[in-house]
């Protein structure tokens, strides 16, 4: 390994190749490469340069070196220091919050900019900050996963197309109005009902999620399957809607999506109407507001996938307690429903005003496995962002449309 590192080293630092190397992005990859090769005066500066322009300048290296870059397990940092350390001081490390993660930074030749790369495993996750002798400097959040082979484009397999709407202005949701988007799979043919997905804050997903659905529908793993992502509305002037219309535990957002938006696909393309070939999906407000629409309409929708789902009390309303946090008394309660649910969560979500995301998705998983619910919830140590449920989507598709056929 050693060896192809050098190898790497030597085409981005080599005298022959430095011109065409400024040209060639940096990866974790090939910084860890560069590293390993350390090297000296001009190369080490023109390394340095490329580390402070990969970060954001000078300045935000400076600052604490601002967000890791991260390729699948690997994870660069880089920092650069306002003055030379004295000769018996340790380089400045990378620190997890927790007692979990140390790694000393290495210095890029003689110059202040200091850097190193770590393979982690699939779903750490944790919080993190540089140490400089005394001082704690920048930090963030960090989780990284596997790429699944489902979510990268294959060779061969046919191509779906994102067309983007008009700009939709509601009814129901009055002086509204929001973007969206319809993918319409290759497999798709005029007259023949398709299956739906539904995705709320759907710009987050449309530039990805059509390449997952594109090698599952070829694969047989999933219906051929039309893909509708709308945005929360917004007011003139630009005021978001989207709190009202995805944490409200009412039938209002499934009337939207069934009286108006859905209809209108269906002038230029044909849908099936039965619950079992239709999903909804969404992350925070957008997972509450996904279970909330199958919920109350079971019969048009059956199934829901929701990731870091807000099952708190976000819409608490003039009682103080109306919000999403009742569910888990209320799917207890109530007779169960024909859905199935995949839900997913980290213990590292939020908790906040509104209440505490993690336990709230358990209790949640526990009141649905009381009433004996088709459902899968996957717990990792995630935070509040998509990494975690993109990286399982694929898996996630094949066991909510497991028996489709």
């Amino acid at each position: 390994m050693r060896g192809l590192l050098l190898v790497v080293a030597a085409c981005l630092l080599g005298p022959w190749a430095t011109a065409r190397a400024q040209d060639v992005p940096l990866t974790p990859q090939a910084l860890d490469a560069a590293l390993s090769a350390r090297p000296e005066g001009p190369d080490a500066e023109r390394l340095a340069d490329r580390v402070r322009a990969w970060f954001g300048g000078r300045d935000m290296l400076l600052a604490g070196g601002g967000s890791p870059k991260i390729d699948g397990l690997q994870v660069a940092w880089a920092l650069e220091l306002d003055a030379p350390l004295p000769a018996d001081a340790p380089a400045p490390s990378v620190d997890s919050d927790a007692v979990h993660f140390t790694r000393r930074l290495t210095r890029i030749g003689t110059t202040q900019v200091y850097a190193t790369v770590a393979t982690l495993s699939h779903g750490d996750a944790f919080s993190w900050h540089f140490t400089h002798g005394t001082r704690r400097l920048g930090g963030s959040q960090l989780e990284v996963y596997e790429t699944h082979a489902d979510s990268l484009e294959h060779p061969g397999v046919p191509r779906g197309v994102v067309t983007a709407q008009a700009p939709w202005a509601s009814t129901i949701f009055a002086g509204t109005t929001r973007d969206w988007w319809v993918y319409v799979p290759a497999q798709y043919v005029a007259g023949t009902p398709a299956a739906v997905m539904v995705f709320q804050d759907g710009a987050s997903y449309r530039t990805w999620v059509p390449t997952v659905l594109d090698n599952l529908i070829a694969r047989g793993d999933m219906p051929v399957t039309v893909a509708i992502f709308v945005q929360p509305g917004l007011f003139a002037g630009g005021r978001s809607n989207r709190s009202a219309e995805y944490d409200t535990l009412s039938d209002t957002y499934a009337r939207f999506l069934l009286e108006e938006i859905l209809p209108h696909v269906e002038t230029t393309v044909s849908l099936r109407h039965d619950a079992a070939s239709r999903a909804i999906v969404g992350a925070s407000s957008g997972g509450i507001c996904a279970f909330t629409v199958a919920w109350e309409r079971p019969e048009a929708f059956g199934k829901v996938v929701s990731w870091i789902g807000s099952f708190t009390n976000i819409a608490s309303g003039p009682s103080l307690r109306a919000g999403g946090h009742n569910y888990q008394a209320l799917v207890r309660k109530t007779p169960k429903k024909p859905l199935r649910i995949f839900l997913q969560d980290g213990s590292n979500d939020l908790d906040n005003v509104h209440g505490n995301w993690p336990l709230a998705n358990q209790t949640l998983a526990g009141s649905l496995a009381y009433a004996g619910y088709d459902y899968r919830f996957e717990y990792g140590r995630g935070f509040h962002n998509h990494r975690h449920g993109r990286a399982i989507f694929p898996d996630t598709l094949r066991w909510l449309w497991r028996d489709w056929r």
